[in-house]
């Protein structure tokens, strides 16, 4: 099991990585103008929940739609978190993220107040850890950009 800097134990991600990224030449034309929520990177992160299990199968898929079922409550009883964080290069090509341990538990706070599964840090910090190394060609190498997770 892998840890944080913090010696935070992170959880251990199933790697399903796509047989199709991005070309170099793509990603170097999407970030040279990435703008916001305009393009994605070839990955994301999915864990299921159930209340005999709570969180579990954690994997990094490819990135793509999420098939919901019409019954979702989603649709009918709305909630979100959103808790954003970004990934910077530094000039020795090392990749670091400002303090994520602060973003997973402000993250379990807000879905303690929405009455929500509560997201463990470990999860949480083990999936930006997957997605980042996975993903690693995405994050900028100008000191003025940054991936945004």
């Amino acid at each position: 099991m892998t840890t944080t800097e913090a010696g935070t134990a992170l959880w251990p991600i199933a790697l399903h990585p796509t047989a199709t990224p991005a070309s170099a030449a793509e990603r170097e034309a999407i970030l040279a103008d990435p703008g916001f929520g305009r393009f994605h990177t070839d990955h994301m992160v999915r864990a299921r929940w159930t209340a005999a299990a709570g969180w579990h199968e954690a994997e990094l898929i490819p990135y793509g739609p999420i098939t919901l079922d019409p019954s979702t409550a989603v649709f009918h009883y709305g909630q979100e978190i959103f808790e954003g964080l970004k990934a910077y290069r530094h000039a020795d090509g090392s990749i670091k993220s400002f303090r994520p341990l602060a973003n997973a538990e402000r993250f379990a706070r807000s879905a303690r107040r929405l009455a929500m599964a509560e997201v463990p840090s470990e999860l949480f910090l083990g999936s930006i850890e997957a997605l980042v190394r996975q993903d690693r060609e995405w994050v900028p190498a100008d000191q003025e950009k940054s991936l945004y997770l």
